[in-house]
């Protein structure tokens, strides 16, 4: 079953902006964080964007100021829209959920129990 299915992937010119959606199936009440991943060839799987159930967002230190995550709860769907795309944006984009006691949603892969099956996002210079 396919708990979360991300859309909105392209490829974009510098500059240039996608939004990423990832439709959630899980019931909310059993997540504590939604996290954006990207992964790059060659390169490990880094947080981008987090979001808490208490509402608290958190970035990383790259897509300050052009990432803007936000999450619409009856549709149980979270957003990524992401401005300002540099070529070094580009890698294939994740979705990913944790339940558990979180007072801060993790950075680690290794601790998000379900997964989308991701999206790539291509930035050309």
């Amino acid at each position: 079953q396919d708990h979360l299915v991300e859309s909105g992937g392209g490829s974009v010119q510098a500059g240039g902006s996608l939004r990423l959606s990832c439709a959630a199936s899980l019931s909310t009440d059993a997540i504590t964080c939604m996290t954006w991943f990207r992964q790059a060839p060659g390169k490990v799987r880094e947080p981008v964007a987090s979001i808490h159930n208490s509402g608290t967002t958190t970035y990383g230190d790259s897509v300050k100021g052009r990432f803007t995550l936000s999450k619409d709860n009856p549709e149980n769907t979270l957003y990524l829209q992401m401005n300002s795309l540099k070529p070094e944006d580009t890698a294939m984009y994740y979705c990913a959920a944790t339940p558990g006691l979180w007072r801060h949603c993790p950075p680690h892969p290794y601790e998000y129990n379900y997964w989308g099956q991701g999206t790539q996002v291509t930035v050309s210079s």
